[in-house]
């Protein structure tokens, strides 16, 4: 057969991940957080796209673009909107010095006077937030820079502190070397070590250590209470973390009641004395979904319809501008703007509804959890779940990413319905790897100081009395992760609470 070139006619199909498509899934895994700040930023990049308010009965088609301020109305007139001092301390129903210390000298009347009887204090702007008034949290760097400008006063040791300020971490530990400071600073180890030594006498007590061991000293030293004894505990903290309480009064030479005077003094310390300045915000997790028992006793499932972005498409708005654009770049980029608006408000709806769809498969299939608790968490997987409601299991997975669902039994992580299997020695259903968790501290927290369970016996107890084959090593694996202690070292520190 002869080569020779040639055109064929081939029909075929093929998945082509769009731009737009890649972004849908990319939607799917984001957080309500992450969401509504891809949301803030299509607002302001798309002159189509708008909130819905909720508060009216207009129509997406109806509704009309807010007025714009005329660029040359006197700022007098705007200035009359400001609030007052004295408006935003009644807010807050307080007075006007815990708000603004500096207003209480001057004349309340004069200030209550600025509204018309009968006119809100706000002209319908939204009332301050409290959290505008709460002030900053100093850091721990700001904190020792302070006391470093009256401890140090020579210039060249105030560099070498503010090296070694800025060398601590979150716990208020150095975690660089002397040496290394010495070679980046072109100073003597000496001197560094010199500067070290004061600034360890710093607020809070315990800075600057390089070691948990180091770290206490500091505070006993600073309590007058590092004697030799003392010392020497410290420099056994391995043997306490053991509880080996025999081998430390031997090797201490110290009788039981004073090792136990001497490690409640240790208790009484901080291991991280810069945990105090921590000034990351706690932010408080919103559920995404809420599950409710219905009046018929079946579970409902709701997502949280405030934690959803609510948008719009403005077709008025582009009806009137289309007509007026003669240019094509202009009118190319409204094309795109409507195109883009369609698809997130589209996108946006799918994305509540495939979550909707996951969470109450993910109920009916934990009905028993939501009945009775841990103990009755089911075995599931993403595969599981992604066949009974007809998707793909990397749609399940993203879904359940940063989501949270608001339960009867608290509040739990999607991820954290999904367990693996361990088999029944009977042959019957399988059982949660949650559940055996639940078990072994159940059966931990249950045992008797004379008989402490070790984990070949816990193994042999879960496989009698509810038949789950567990080896000792998977219990020694589940055990560590809830960081509960060996049996010798329960053992050890049962005794000690009986002494």
């Amino acid at each position: 057969m002869a080569l020779s070139p040639r055109l064929d006619v081939r029909q075929s199909q093929t998945l082509t991940l769009t731009p737009q498509l890649m972004a849908s899934i990319r939607l799917l895994q984001l957080s309500h957080l992450e969401l509504s700040a891809f949301v803030d930023a299509e607002l302001l990049r798309n002159p189509l796209l708008e909130r819905e308010d909720g508060g009216d009965g207009d129509t997406p088609l109806e509704r009309e673009r807010p007025a714009e301020i005329d660029p040359y109305e006197d700022v007098v007139d705007q200035g009359a909107q400001l609030q007052s001092a004295v408006s935003i301390a009644d807010s807050l129903d307080t007075d006007v010095a815990n708000v603004f210390p500096e207003q209480s000298g001057q004349d309340s009347l004069s200030q209550s006077n600025m509204w018309p009887e009968g006119k809100s204090a706000y002209a319908g702007l939204d009332a301050p937030d409290i959290d505008q008034y709460v002030p900053a949290k100093p850091t721990l760097a700001d904190h020792l820079a302070g006391q470093v400008a009256l401890i140090v006063k020579d210039p060249a040791e105030r560099l070498i502190a503010r090296s070694l300020i800025d060398n601590l971490d979150e716990r208020g530990y150095l975690v660089a070397d002397c040496a290394g400071i010495a070679e980046q600073l072109g100073a003597p180890v000496e001197t560094i070590e010199a500067v070290l030594a004061k600034l360890q006498g710093c607020d809070p007590v315990g800075v600057f250590a390089r070691d948990l061991g180091e770290c206490l000293a500091i505070q006993l030293r600073d309590r007058n209470r590092l004697d030799p004894m003392m010392a020497g505990l410290l420099a056994r903290l391995e043997m306490i973390a053991s509880h080996d309480l025999s081998g430390l009064c031997k090797a201490l030479g110290a009788s039981r009641e004073d090792l136990a005077d001497m490690l409640a003094e240790l208790r009484a310390l901080d291991p991280k004395p810069g945990r105090a300045f921590d000034g990351a915000p706690v932010e408080a997790v919103i559920p995404d979904v809420f599950v409710r028992r219905g009046p018929g006793g079946n579970w409902q499932v709701e997502v949280n319809a405030d934690v959803l972005p609510r948008v719009l498409v403005n077709r008025t708005y582009y009806a009137s501008v289309s007509k007026k654009t003669r240019d094509a770049g202009e009118k190319s980029f409204l094309v795109d703007c409507l195109a883009t608006a369609n698809w997130l408000t589209r996108s946006l709806d799918q994305r509540a509804q495939t979550i909707l769809k996951v969470a109450t498969e993910i109920v009916k299939q934990q009905d028993g959890f939501l009945e009775r608790g841990v103990a009755h968490l089911r075995p599931m997987t993403l595969k599981t779940v992604a066949a009974a409601i007809e998707m793909h299991e990397s749609t399940v997975s993203r879904v359940t990413a940063n989501k949270y669902v608001a339960t009867p039994r608290g509040l739990f992580e999607m991820k954290y319905f999904f367990t693996t299997a361990l088999g029944s020695a009977s042959g019957g259903e399988d059982h949660s790897a949650e559940a055996v968790r639940h078990r072994i501290k159940q059966l931990i927290d249950a045992e008797s100081p004379t008989a402490i369970l070790s984990d070949d016996t816990i193994a042999e107890t879960l496989k009698a009395e509810q038949g789950i084959e567990v080896a000792r090593r998977t219990v020694a694996k589940y055990r560590e992760g809830m960081n509960i202690a060996s049996s010798v070292v329960r053992r050890r520190q049962k005794k000690a609470q009986m002494a």
